[in-house]
């Protein structure tokens, strides 16, 4: 294993057409993902048709590494506009925006730096060192436990809502009501379309998050002064704080291990690999800590970057192990294997070790490089921001309003898009949460898929959800995080009575 990963570094750094595209993805991977409404995806499927003349090895360390950055680069922009550059860094917004508010951008990029890299180098090391082990973990869930996993998922989140649960709740349900619209994934049968076409295959993640978050944003700036521009325009990142890394290192470590663990289970991604992160800091965090998230809390933003950083790396362990896609990206992926003559999968270890072990070396160059890239490139980017805000709000509804077309080339989208801008600006009126309508749409598909496949695994016994130990195990954990604030609620309540009387 050592000898390969050393051939395989030799192989990235002493071939020049190789270090080209190492450092064509390392620029595109950031470019692309710091714009708002592109995504890892979207590039990686612009840049496969290009790698189709190259070595597999040149095109795989450019559609990989380009993978890998945009897993951070999405941070910059939801750190310093509040508009995720790709969906993974949705969660980031939560803290991040609300930290450079307080004048404190350059801390909360630094601490997106050095998560991420963490993260993802940690995630890759995984990848190469037990994919194998981790991929047959992955292999033994069936349709009870992601069912069971889905719904820990959506409760969790749910909880995250605090005092305001119902409207956590409703936001889930919101997200799982979006996620039914288009063709039943099973049988074929038309739901919610209203006659039209354009929604045969549902509603896109793209352009809600894009709706909700970025043009909402946009929306909410043009009602109201632009003193948080000017705030946040001077970037000046610090990568790495003593203080700040002894609060968020067991938050570090916890995400990490979530990240992994998340991003090897096909379907579900990184984007909820960070939301699960997330909320579970806030679960573990004391009492009086959990109202700062929200409101520029540095554990928020590490638990966001190191798990969707992990989970990007870990996303790749059943595609490389089993030829199972562990997202869409990784769909893509082996798309572009096929394209090359190969099909991933165990052999390929056997077949191809070279060029395996050429991808894992890209992989941990280019999580190594963000320590190096991202301040210089921040700082290019950073002059966006000292764009007048009347130059560049329109700019970022131009990037959104192509980043939304370009998924699927459809101009509904782009409507879909602007009704969300809409919801969501109403809905942050009345502080609504909107990361659970998120979830909702992530998650719905899912859900709804595996708890019909597990169904009929069971000829329509719905005890398959709780005689098997794993998925029992995890319905459990998902009842206690529903109903712990209530019931911690009650008996706070009854003692406080009690103290009275």
């Amino acid at each position: 294993m050592l000898d390969y990963l050393i051939s395989g570094l030799l192989n990235v750094v002493t071939d020049p057409i190789n270090l080209i595209m190492l450092i064509a993805a390392i620029f595109i991977g950031y470019l692309g993902g710091a714009i708002p409404g592109v995504s890892g995806t979207m590039l990686v499927v612009i840049m496969v048709p290009v790698t189709y003349s190259f070595e597999p090895d040149s095109a795989f360390i450019l559609l990989t590494g380009i993978y890998a950055i945009t897993a951070f680069s999405g941070a910059i922009s939801a750190i310093l506009l509040r508009t995720p550059g790709t969906p993974e860094a949705v969660v980031t917004t939560f803290d991040g925006y609300p930290m450079a508010q307080k004048g404190q951008p350059g801390r909360a990029l630094g601490i997106a730096i050095f998560c991420s890299v963490v993260g993802g180098v940690i995630g890759t090391l995984c990848l190469m060192l037990i994919s194998p082990a981790l991929a047959n973990v992955a292999l033994s869930f069936s349709a009870p436990e992601y069912f069971a996993l889905a719904v820990m998922g959506l409760t969790v989140v749910a909880s995250l809502s605090g005092k305001a649960l119902a409207k956590g709740l409703i936001g889930v349900l919101i997200g799982l009501m979006i996620s039914t619209i288009g063709m039943d994934p099973l049988t074929g049968t038309l739901r919610y379309t209203f006659g039209s076409s354009a929604l045969l295959s549902g509603i896109d993640l793209i352009p809600v998050i894009i709706g909700l978050f970025a043009l909402s944003e946009f929306l909410k700036k043009t009602t109201e002064s632009h003193a948080v521009q000017e705030v946040i325009s001077n970037v000046k990142t610090k990568l790495f704080e003593i203080e700040i890394f002894k609060k968020i290192k067991g938050t570090m470590a916890r995400s990490t291990i979530i990240g992994i663990f998340v991003g090897i289970l096909p379907g579900i991604g990184a984007t909820t690999a960070s939301m699960l992160s997330y909320s579970e800091t806030v679960r573990w965090s004391k009492e009086k800590e959990k109202d700062s998230y929200g409101k520029g809390n540095p554990k928020g933003i590490a638990a966001s970057e190191t798990a969707n950083n992990a989970a990007a790396m870990g996303t790749l362990v059943p595609l490389l192990s089993l030829g199972i896609p562990g997202g869409a990206t990784a769909a893509v992926l082996l798309g572009a294997f096929v394209l090359h003559g190969m099909q991933p999968g165990p052999t390929l270890f056997s077949t191809e070790p070279e060029l395996m072990y050429t991808i894992f070396a890209a992989l941990l160059i280019a999580n190594l490089v963000m320590l190096i890239v991202s301040k210089p490139f921040i700082k290019i980017f950073q002059k966006i921001v000292n764009v007048p805000y009347s130059i560049l709000g329109p700019l970022i509804v131009v990037f959104c309003v192509i980043g939304t077309y370009t998924v699927r080339n459809s101009y509904v989208d782009i409507l879909i898009m602007v009704v969300f801008g809409i919801i969501g600006f109403i809905l942050e009126k009345y502080r609504f949460p909107l990361a659970t309508i998120i979830l909702g749409v992530v998650l719905g598909p899912l859900t709804e898929s595996q708890f019909r496949r597990a169904v009929e695994m069971s000829s329509g016994d719905f005890s398959i959800f709780f005689t098997r130990p794993i998925s029992l195990t995890l319905l459990i954990i998902s009842a206690l995080m529903l109903f712990f604030p209530l019931i911690s609620g009650l008996f706070k309540k009854r003692k406080n009575q009690e103290q009275e009387g």
